[in-house]
């Protein structure tokens, strides 16, 4: 619709580059204006337009009927609702001086509107409400069909005055109702102002949309801001869109937003954070500029903010300075401090006071400033995770094993983890288990200073599994608890990539029978450690090499297990020296493998010279396996009876226990 002034359509109906007729007629029933365009055939291409005045339609009677002849087959009809002819009536009347009876006439609402709109539904109705206050509107003009509207019996388009719609509904709805109604539809537009702000940064609809559901409180004080702006005078006369977009633009928050995008922050974390200080968006960009200096890397900035809290937001960069100073102080390098703060963010929340008791818990054990930092770097959360009542009752719970203060010490600062795991719920449940398969109080210690990681594993998942697994292939129960307390890592295998390989591997490459694997994995737990490509199946491969059967070879296996844990140097100095410089057969080797564990330097070659020396020999488990003072004394019998040899002497006694097991040469 055009509205001008009666000078500017004198000056504009020269203008007009073809010919326009206009026929007044006047509807008893609508009061309303019907005007007929006329386009020429030269000009197809021009769509009709609507100059609606009154100067307009008092031109109207002049213009001839010959001219409505011409064009009657290209008339395009269009008809004025009553909202549009009020509303043009109220901008003419100062200067036509519209009498109150026409406008009043205009306002009036004919029967048949009165039943359509009264067949409205109450969500039809709120669309209408919706759509009136959102912001962009497709465009329209006197007479054309307004969106989503219903069609009325006489072919009227146009939806009806807000006003006039809940006007008289309006006994029947609570107010409260309707208030939080239009509170909601106002944060629709609100949403919607936001999308196109963001849009106009360049971001990505789905971006935009997907950060927008994540801004529930920012949005709400996006209205709450507007509406403070209209008592300001400045915008006393404006709408909401205007002062929404001011207060968008005053906050800054789309370059923060693409500041935040930038340092890999995806759109819950940016939605969190701006939620978090919604009163002051530049405290983010503060802290994000201090988190680098410290280390910390782009894509734990967004983890460690939201972590954080607002307690970091709220906190100043002196505060927070003087807390990694402390920290550098006691053991913490500065490099570590972007990993330290990275894997726990609440460790920046606590006050100064705090943060002393807690790192005085531990240098308070004997532990020193380089073990602190160590530990802290490792478990970040034994500082600033757990509260110090917590931290108390697990130390006294590990000195119930017969530790002292300065062992927890260093056991905490060997393996923090310790601090991370409940009482109730993790080391009670292992105890009892642990104390049904025999382990006392000692074992356990054992374990928990070897191996304190076995106190940090699930019980049900991750032990109970194994221990089964070592009853199902053969090992005796009285046997399992001195197992564990031998070999505590045994625990900490996997039991399907580490422990059923190697069993598997022992039955069917190294010849160890079904029935002896159980004493096998017994008394050699430490082949469960081993590597099978890089250990078990080179020291098989040179057995095998030897001359040794496979079935002899998983008997050797049988009665000294460790056999295949040694290093082929270690293996072939020895082998090479009982072969050659001995002189002794395989047979020896297979009926006494424990051979290979005894130093050829300190115990085989010392007691080898002197069985030369004396002209005696032994077998390898009597040559070996007994003590100096032992050995001693059976070269000393095996001489004397040597000399009663050659004497001719008979001794008729009954021979000495060693004597069976000496000969002469």
């Amino acid at each position: 619709m055009l509205v001008c002034s009666p000078h500017q359509q004198q000056l504009l109906l020269p203008s007009l580059q073809y010919s326009v007729s206009i026929r007044r007629r006047r509807n008893c029933s609508t009061k309303t204006n019907l005007l007929y365009f006329f386009v020429p055939n030269t000009t197809p291409h021009r769509k009709p337009f609507l100059l609606h005045s009154s100067s307009l339609l008092n031109q109207s009677a002049q213009v001839s009927d010959n001219d409505n002849n011409r064009g009657s087959n290209q008339q395009i009809l269009r008809e004025h609702n009553a909202r549009t002819r009020a509303l043009l009536l109220r901008h003419l009347s100062d200067e036509q001086s519209t009498t109150r009876d026409d406008v009043e006439e205009a306002q009036t609402i004919p029967e048949p509107l009165q039943e359509e709109e009264d067949k409205m539904t109450e969500e039809e109705k709120v669309n209408l409400m919706e759509m009136s206050l959102v912001k962009r509107r497709s465009p329209q003009f006197a007479g054309s069909i307004y969106l989503q509207s219903r069609v009325g019996p006489e072919g009227r388009n146009s939806p009806p005055p807000l006003n006039r719609l809940f006007r008289r509904g309006a006994i029947d709805i609570d107010d409260d109702k309707m208030l939080m109604r239009a509170l909601e539809i106002r944060r629709k537009v609100t949403v919607e102002i936001f999308k196109e702000a963001m849009r106009a940064g360049r971001f990505r609809i789905t971006f935009s949309t997907n950060l927008v559901s994540r801004l529930p409180d920012f949005i709400d004080h996006i209205m709450i801001q507007a509406a403070s702006l209209k008592r300001l005078p400045e915008f006393s006369h404006s709408t909401f869109n205007i002062r929404a977009k001011t207060v968008i633009h005053n906050s800054n928050v789309i370059p923060l937003i693409r500041c935040l995008k930038q340092n890999s922050l995806k759109y819950p974390q940016i939605g969190k954070l701006i939620c978090m200080s919604c009163e002051n968006l530049e405290l983010i960009r503060q802290k994000i500029e201090w988190l680098k200096t410290i280390h910390v890397k782009g894509e734990f900035l967004g983890v460690t903010l939201e972590k954080a809290g607002g307690n970091i937001l709220q906190r100043s960069i002196q505060e927070l300075d003087e807390v990694v100073c402390y920290l550098e102080s006691n053991g913490v390098r500065r490099e570590w401090m972007g990993s330290v703060v990275s894997r726990c963010p609440p460790l920046l929340g606590y006050p100064m006071e705090e943060m002393k008791a807690r790192v005085n818990f531990y240098l308070d054990m004997g532990m020193d400033k380089k073990d602190f930092g160590t530990m802290v770097f490792d478990y970040p959360k034994a500082l600033s995770f757990f509260t110090l009542e917590d931290m108390n009752s697990k130390v006294q719970y590990l000195r119930e094993f017969g530790l002292s203060n300065e062992d927890v010490g260093r056991l905490l600062a060997f393996k923090p983890h310790l601090m991370g795991c409940s009482i109730e719920e993790r080391w009670k449940p292992l105890v009892k288990y642990l104390y049904y398969l025999g382990v006392r109080r000692d074992g356990m210690r054992r374990i928990l200073t070897l191996k304190p990681m076995v106190f940090c594993v699930d019980l049900e998942t991750t032990i109970a599994p194994k221990v089964r697994f070592l009853q199902d292939i053969g090992v005796r129960e009285e046997a399992i608890g001195n197992m564990l307390v031998k070999f505590p890592p045994l625990l900490t295998y996997s039991l399907y990539k580490k422990i059923r390989p190697v069993v598997i591997f022992l039955i069917a490459k190294a010849g160890v029978t079904k029935e002896d694997i159980g004493k096998v994995i017994a008394l050699g737990p430490e082949l469960l450690g081993c590597s099978i490509v890089n250990k078990l199946e080179i020291n098989v491969k040179y057995f095998l090499s030897l001359g040794i059967p496979l079935h002899l070879l998983g008997e050797m296996i049988a009665d000294f297990p460790m056999l295949l844990r040694y290093s082929l140097d270690v293996l072939r100095p020895k082998y090479s020296y009982l072969r050659r410089t001995m002189v002794r057969p395989l047979q020896d080797l297979i009926e006494f493998p424990r051979f290979f564990s005894y130093s050829l330097d300190g115990r085989i070659i010392p007691r080898h010279k002197v069985l030369v020396e004396n002209r005696i020999n032994f077998k390898l488990r009597y040559m070996l396996a007994s003590s100096d003072e032992e050995f001693n004394q059976r070269v000393v019998a095996a001489v004397e009876r040597r000399r009663k040899f050659e004497c001719g002497v008979n001794n008729d006694s009954a021979p000495d226990f060693h004597a069976t097991n000496c000969s002469t040469e």
